[in-house]
């Protein structure tokens, strides 16, 4: 086994200038380059990447995804020498660490990162890494530098790990921007909600994207892009086949504060403005008074209600589901209650769930919007019937 001397990073943004600038400062010999051009004051760097790669014992990928590992692969191709470790950092599916697995052979370390800048500037990264025996003791001297080291069985399973890991950090950002809104529309104190959220599951969030979540600038300290999460969950929602809301909800969110925000600022989009709520109240409130007049001014007139009644689908027209009510409340009107779940825009159309507890019968429905003439409306309606 030998020891790599020079590290080649190919990468300098976010992650890549902050793990050329650890290997530096803990005397490795580190070349850098950047397909933006980019340079750190930090790290030796080159304008042309199949230097970089000729005199490195060690190239460490550190790029976007998977076509810019594959073209700066296809780049440097003619300058890696036979026995030049390629040790890739980079968050990809797990099909496309599979390929460049094949592809490069035993000399390629798959060994995605988990943790941000700080954890890469200060070595504490944990790190996925599968290789063959030898090319992971050559490499690990490098891994070792960054952070401790956790094998996995192969290239794939190393990257489905990442996202699953990834997956999880979604779901704490949504579920803070969840109770933001909420808190907002309670009108608690942003700094006392925080207080209090720094407490709980979501403390560590928190506690260390305080800054973002308190509205401060966020420009040129974001650690971790919401374009960048966003891009994962696309990658895991492709590679499991099953539907992943967080995929959503990231997409939904990311165009607002913009994909090269910190992922904490997708905690402070605001909720769902109320123009698209204004037929689902109305809808509500055809049900609390039982005066269709509000039905027809949450409906398109061209709109469907289906469900199953009595073991039978039904399709109403809309003239044929307001019939049903006779203009005033239910006797039990006051036991009743009804709620807005969940509602999903995506452009001019939206979807949205609602749980109405009538007596007995709990209904869930989904509604399908369409935002057309200046509003929104209900274009169709289906429900199930909980008896």
């Amino acid at each position: 086994m030998t020891t790599p001397h020079t590290v080649a990073v190919l990468g300098l943004g976010r992650m890549g200038g902050a793990i050329a600038t650890r290997l530096a400062a803990q005397d490795w010999d580190v070349v850098g380059w950047t397909r933006s051009g980019r340079t750190s004051g930090t790290v030796r760097t080159t304008g042309d990447p199949n230097e970089a790669v000729a005199r490195a014992d060690l190239v460490l990928l550190a790029l976007f995804d998977g076509p810019a590992c594959r073209q700066v692969l296809d780049d440097v191709r003619d300058s890696l020498r036979t026995d030049t470790i390629v040790l890739n950092t980079s968050t990809i599916a797990p099909a496309e660490a599979t390929i460049l697995a094949r592809r490069l052979g035993p000399s390629y370390v798959h060994a995605p990162l988990l943790g941000s800048v700080p954890a890469a500037a200060a070595g504490a990264l944990q790190i996925l890494a599968a290789a063959d025996q030898d090319a992971l003791d050559r490499a690990r001297p490098v891994l070792e530098t960054l952070g401790t080291v956790r094998r996995a069985d192969d290239a794939s399973t190393a990257a489905a790990l990442k996202l699953i890991a990834n997956n999880s950090l979604t779901g704490a950002v949504l579920a803070l921007r969840d109770s933001l809104r909420q808190a907002d529309a309670l009108g608690l104190p942003r700094t006392q909600t925080l207080d209090i959220l720094e407490l709980g599951q979501l403390g560590a969030l928190v506690a260390r994207k305080r800054h973002f979540l308190l509205g401060g600038p966020t420009a040129a300290t974001a650690e971790f892009t919401i374009g960048a999460l966003a891009k994962d969950m696309a990658l895991l929602a492709a590679a499991s086949d099953i539907p992943l809301r967080s995929a959503a909800g990231l997409t939904g969110t990311s165009a607002a504060p913009g994909t090269d925000a910190d992922i904490a600022v997708a905690a402070t989009v605001p909720a769902t403005e109320d123009a698209v709520l204004e037929p689902l109240r109305a809808y509500i409130r055809g049900h609390a008074t039982g005066d269709p007049t509000h039905f027809r001014d949450a409906f398109l007139p061209t709109a469907h209600i289906e469900g199953i009644r009595d073991g039978a689908l039904v399709s109403w027209r809309l003239d044929e589901y307001c019939a049903l009510f006779q203009g005033r409340p239910a006797p039990d009107e006051p036991t009743r209650t009804r709620r807005i779940d969940a509602v999903d825009v995506h452009g001019t159309v939206a979807t949205a769930t609602m749980t109405l507890s009538h007596g007995a019968d709990t209904f869930t429905d989904i509604f399908l919007l369409i935002h057309a003439d200046g509003g929104w409306r209900i274009a169709n309606k289906a429900y199930h019937r909980h008896s």
